[in-house]
Order: structure tokens, then sequence, then C-alpha cells
């Protein structure tokens, strides 16, 4: 098994069967694993922000960073590979609500809803979602599987 850390603002895609795509500390960022089944390719995001207009040249260096730049990267890189959107399956965990008390800034809930937005304009379905709390979570997708296990800082293990 070979595991690939994927960091913030950060993607990985693969179609190495013994690969295991890992993010970790997802609080108010969100990691998007995309999966294509039959050609077992897959790909795992870990965006920071909803919007790239709030630092145009940041996005161009860094498009990861931002939903509306990452997302589309992530299902481009994933058909370098051989993977089709028709037959994508897609999982999403992260979001949350952390180190924000007064809830003024809002960060997981503006991703999830820039998220969600991407999805129903590029007619692309959730599969699955650990998404909103308070509380930390790591990905680990299984290439050969597409199986996604989530690990919250309570100790909480879900899998997708």
């Amino acid at each position: 098994m070979s595991r690939i850390v994927v960091g913030v603002s950060d993607l990985k895609v693969s179609g190495r069967v013994e690969d295991v795509l890992i993010t970790y500390a997802l609080g108010s960022c969100i990691g998007v694993a995309v999966y294509d089944p039959i050609v077992k390719v897959g790909g795992l995001l870990h965006f920071m922000l909803p919007d790239s207009t709030i630092d145009l040249k940041k996005a161009r260096k860094i498009p990861e960073m931002f939903a509306d730049t990452g997302i589309p990267l992530l299902f481009k890189s994933c058909y370098k590979l051989g993977a089709k959107k028709k037959r994508m399956i897609v999982k999403v965990a992260g979001g949350a609500n952390i180190l924000d008390n007064k809830n003024y800034f809002r960060i997981g809930k503006k991703n999830i809803t820039a998220l969600r937005k991407i999805f129903w304009k590029n007619n692309v379905l959730m599969d699955g979602e650990d998404v909103g709390g308070d509380y930390n979570r790591t990905v680990h997708f299984h290439i050969s599987t597409g199986k996604v296990v989530i690990k919250n800082s309570s100790r909480i293990v879900l899998e997708l």
C-alpha cells in the first residue's frame, strides 16, 4: 500500500490500486473524493475557500485553494487518467465550524454552499457526505475500492 498525502490547497490523483490518498485535519476546508470504478482512477482535493475572486493571482498560482478552481481541476485531472464523468462517484467531507465561536466568518458553510452550487451547475451528484459540525476530519481514500474512510476528532470512524 502506498500512502499519498494531500496537503491543504492540494490535490492528488491516481490510477494505481495500491494507493491510498489521505488528507488530514479538514476543519472548515473540504475534501472532495472522486472515483471511476471501471478504470479505478480517483482523486482527492483539499480546498480552503469557496471563491477564487477574492485573490485571482493566488488562484492562478494555487487553483486547488478554491472550490471554483479546484473542483474542475480535480475532475479534469482524473479524466486525463481515463475517468469518465458519467461514471464518477463523488464523496465529500469537511466544512466544519472551527474556531469561529460567534459564527462570524462561516467559512465551512460557505465552502459547502459553493461546492453544492458547482455540483448543481455541472449536474454532479454526491454519493456520500460528512459535512458540517464542529470537529476536524481525516480522510483515507482507497483507490482499489473507492472506499472513503473518515475519522473525526472524537475518534468516530465513518465509511462512505
